[in-house]
């Protein structure tokens, strides 16, 4: 195992020890900071993320939303934002999350851990940009 791989799952798991379940994505993105993760991107449907960080670059694969030929659906920010808000609440999983997402039109987005933003893209251009806070995290 690489150590960008070690660095990653080390913070991934000590994210997951402190991350609060309302509110926690600033508290995960913190801790993913710190281990040296500058971007972190997610294509979807295909559920494939991409760690760029200062050890290498780690890509994860999860569960794609859907198989075979399908349609993308068109980009519906309102939608987005709603699976946003009802996320932050603590009120989905992180699966629902991205099929919400998805259903709203991302195909995309990018978590760019130093600036704290997160970009949605759909599939024509489409983008809607969200800031989150930063945060302290407790030391383990």
């Amino acid at each position: 195992m690489s150590k960008a791989i070690d660095n990653l799952t080390n913070a991934m798991r000590r994210a997951q020890a402190i991350r609060p379940r309302v509110g926690g994505f600033p508290y995960l993105a913190e801790v993913l900071r710190q281990a040296g993760v500058k971007r972190n991107v997610w294509s979807l449907p295909s559920a494939q993320s991409l760690f760029r960080t200062e050890a290498g670059s780690v890509v994860m694969q999860g569960d794609p939303l859907v198989t075979g030929a399908v349609d993308v659906p068109a980009f519906d920010e309102a939608a987005l934002i709603q699976a946003l808000r009802v996320d932050q609440a603590g009120e989905t999983t992180f699966p629902e999350f991205l099929n919400a997402s998805w259903r709203a039109g991302v195909v995309r987005y990018d978590v760019d851990l130093e600036a704290r933003t997160v970009t949605y893209q759909g599939c024509n251009g489409e983008e809607y940009i969200e800031a989150y806070p930063a945060v302290t995290v407790p030391y383990l």
